[in-house]
């Protein structure tokens, strides 16, 4: 006669029930740690800008990362997509523009942008590869400057500067080519968007451009300039800027933002990348 083990289904279902229960606290823990992970990454502050500022900015990053600040940059080749994606609320802020671009561009789009805070100026000037001197510049000479308002002004008043034209209101920041009173060399203006300038040196007979697109596009020293702007207030300092309700939104994040500036505006690796980037007597800090 067989004798029957009665104990052999009890122990099976019990260890099924182990194994189950192993099973859910897996599942967990695992939704627990994925829930974590998700929250951390949405903590990362994703900065606009454009390519001439990545380096010195690189350094803040690499900085901030050690103190629990994470940071992505990313990069816009034009100045109308970082106010677009940020208005979006796509990017968490940009660093691209000083205060004249900004108020032109909310009053064009209707934005509701502002600036958190105030990074560094640098000069611009006026560049040749064709002449060594202003004087040398013959008449009816292609002259290129951005076609954007604000940048376009700056040009002009450089232009003033150089007496090279004279313009309707000498202190008119927002003056156009139709501002222009008298043009003796008769020069040929050729307007194209700001960055693009960096590249006209190598075909037009003078150009106004910026230290940073001209040191990424390898075109002519920086240094190189026949003449550099005098202006060393910070209204062309470029600015850290957020959507205007971005504190009240993201109050976490606007604090670690703001502290990411503050290593940008204090940190001695940063302000030697900033000298061999831009170059050391071609910026200035606008938060001073």
């Amino acid at each position: 006669m067989t004798q029957t083990n009665t104990t052999s289904k009890p122990q099976s279902s019990k260890n099924k029930f182990i194994v189950l229960g192993v099973i859910i606290i897996a599942v967990i823990a695992g939704l627990i740690y994925w829930n974590q992970h998700k929250k951390a990454g949405s903590e990362e502050i994703t900065l606009g800008i454009s390519p001439p500022f990545a380096k010195p900015l690189q350094v803040a990053v690499d900085e901030a990362k050690q103190k629990g600040i994470n940071v992505k940059l990313v990069e816009f080749s034009d100045w109308n997509t970082p106010n677009i994606t940020l208005n979006h609320g796509d990017i968490d802020a940009n660093y691209f523009q000083h205060q004249p671009f900004l108020s032109n561009a909310t009053k064009e789009t209707g934005f509701k942008l502002k600036p958190i805070a105030t990074g560094v100026a640098t000069h611009v000037g006026l560049y040749s590869k064709k002449y060594n001197s202003l004087d040398a510049v013959p008449e009816n000479a292609r002259v290129v400057i951005p076609n954007d308002p604000v940048n376009q002004g700056r040009a002009l008043l450089l232009l003033q500067q150089a007496k090279l034209i004279t313009l309707k209101n000498p202190e008119n920041h927002l003056s156009n080519l139709q501002d222009i009173t008298e043009n003796p060399k008769h020069f040929n203006f050729i307007e194209v968007e700001g960055p693009q300038t960096a590249r006209a040196v190598d075909d037009a007979d003078l150009v106004f451009s910026y230290p940073l697109y001209l040191r990424l596009a390898k075109t002519i020293d920086p240094n190189k300039a026949l003449l550099l702007d005098d202006n060393t207030n910070t209204r062309y300092a470029i600015l850290f800027v957020v959507k205007d309700d971005y504190e009240q939104t993201h109050p976490k994040k606007a604090e670690q933002l703001k502290e990411f500036i503050k290593i940008y505006q204090t940190s001695d690796k940063v302000k030697q990348a900033l000298n061999d980037d831009v170059g050391e007597n071609l910026w200035f800090a606008g938060w001073k």
